[in-house]
This record gives structure tokens, C-alpha cells and sequence, in this order.
């Protein structure tokens, strides 16, 4: 017996994993678009989780053959959960766990003022001696990327690197059933993943204009072709970004567990 239900297209099968989930009218149009999209094979997935998105609905699985679709990547590109058993037992955790989050957020910027402007409390003002040496890792690929696409360039790059931003990106302490303490916590490649993402989003648009001489009846559904020039550029910048977006979630894990047993 199957556990999804199946929606039929003009082009591949929808298969939604969302029983006993709404799901927005919204979301499902787009699915269906995704799905009537040439290089999509052999089917879109929809999570439980599925809504909608800019161009491609969030929760949705879009494979593709030969082509890639930026605004399926989206624009916080490599974004993901990093957990860590500490040594703490749960009965060591204070009846308050005020202190613990204040020395969180003193060690890890968070959140955004200014417009992200110079001053932003998410991004550090003055990045440490550890963050240097991390983004020396990425500094001369990106420039380089830069050097390609010079409006591809963040005004938030180094500043960004070990901070947490804001929306749906947060640090957890659980406690687990053996009463282990464990830091959770998820972010991605912040401002610079979010610029890429943007700007090969609007690349895509403009190759397939001047490839096809039209875009697809939702444009954020513009897709890069393999063997492009740009095809390969976008691959190597996610593949930084999805770097940059690892190492952010290391460092900030390394100073939340620091905050937590000091």
C-alpha cells in the first residue's frame, strides 16, 4: 500500500508525502509547475512540510536531469541542523536556563537591525581572530567567484561567518530520554548564500531568454542547462556556499557548547 498520494500532470507525477497535512492551494500549483517543467524526471516529492515558495514550494523534492533550477535550491543555500552530545547530565542544568542563553547570545551574534547595515547585531562588528583564519579558507574562491560575476558579491561575507540570522534558524539545548544534554541548532550560508542564490535565480531568467526566447509560465522556474558556462559556475559557487554554511554551523556549535559549560 502506498503511503502518498499521487497527483497526475501534463508532465511528471506529483507524489505528496502530506496525509492528514494541509497544504495551501498555492503550494500545489506550484508543485504542478514544477512538475510540467522539461527537465524535471521522474517526479516531484512533496513533504510534509511543503508551502509555498519563491518559484519552487519549500518541502518539495525536484529532481532533474541535465538542468538545474536555482530557485529550487533556493537562496539559503546549503542550510541545515548540526547536533552535538555534550557531557552534561540534565540534572547539572539550573532550574534557569536564562544565564545559559545570555551566554549564548553573547558569543554568537544573532538576529538582524540596520537593514543588515554596518552596526547589524547579527554580524560581527569586528570579527575575531577564529573567524579570520576560517574565512582565509574561503576568501581567495570567492574572490575569484567574484572576479566571474562581480554582482554576485555579499556585502556580508567574513561578517557573516559563525552567525546564527534570523527566521527560522535557531540554537537548542534538549535534553534527550537517557537525560543527555545536546546543543541543536540550524542555520545556512547567510548573506553571501543568500546572494548567490538571488543572483543566479536572475542569471537563469537571462540565459533562457536568450537560449529559448521565453521563460517558464512561473520565470523563478528558469533553469540552467548542463554544459553552460553559467551551469558549471553555479555548481562551483554551491558548492562554496554549502562549505561557507557547514563551517558557520561548526564554529557556532563550538562556541554555544563553550557558553553552556562554562
Amino acid at each position: 500500500m502506498m503511503n502518498f498520494d499521487e497527483i497526475q500532470t501534463r508532465g511528471v507525477p506529483v507524489k505528496m508525502w502530506t496525509r492528514h497535512v494541509q497544504v495551501e492551494d498555492e503550494a500545489r500549483a506550484q508543485l504542478r509547475k514544477l512538475a510540467e517543467l522539461p527537465v524535471v524526471w521522474p517526479h516531484v516529492a512533496a513533504m510534509p512540510d511543503v508551502h509555498y515558495g519563491i518559484g519552487a514550494a519549500v518541502g518539495s523534492v525536484v529532481p532533474t536531469y541535465r538542468a538545474i533550477i536555482p530557485s529550487a535550491v533556493g537562496v539559503d543555500i546549503g542550510c541545515g541542523v548540526a547536533c552535538v552530545k555534550t557531557n552534561l547530565r540534565a540534572y547539572q542544568l539550573p532550574d534557569s536556563l536564562a544565564a545559559m542563553r545570555y551566554a549564548i547570545e553573547a558569543m554568537i551574534p544573532h538576529g538582524r537591525t540596520n537593514n543588515g547595515a554596518p552596526g547589524d547585531r547579527g554580524a560581527w562588528s569586528a570579527p575575531p581572530s577564529l573567524i579570520e583564519v576560517e574565512w582565509s579558507q574561503f576568501s581567495s574562491e570567492y574572490e575569484a567567484l567574484c572576479e566571474t560575476h562581480p554582482h554576485m558579491r555579499a556585502l556580508n561575507t567574513i561578517s557573516h561567518l559563525g552567525t546564527l540570522g534570523t527566521g527560522n534558524h535557531f540554537i537548542e539545548v534538549c535534553v534527550d530520554e537517557t537525560d543527555a544534554v545536546w546543543v541543536m541548532l540550524h542555520s545556512g550560508s547567510r548573506g553571501v548564500g543568500n546572494r548567490i542564490g538571488s543572483y543566479f535565480i536572475e542569471l537563469a531568467k537571462n540565459d533562457m531568454r536568450a537560449a529559448h526566447g521565453n521563460l517558464p509560465e512561473d520565470a523563478n522556474l528558469a533553469y540552467l542547462s548542463e554544459g553552460t558556462e553559467h551551469f558549471d559556475d553555479y555548481c562551483e559557487a554551491v558548492d562554496w556556499a554549502q562549505r561557507f554554511a557547514r563551517t558557520n554551523r561548526t564554529i557556532m556549535m563550538k562556541h554555544a557548547i563553550a557558553a553552556i559549560q562554562a
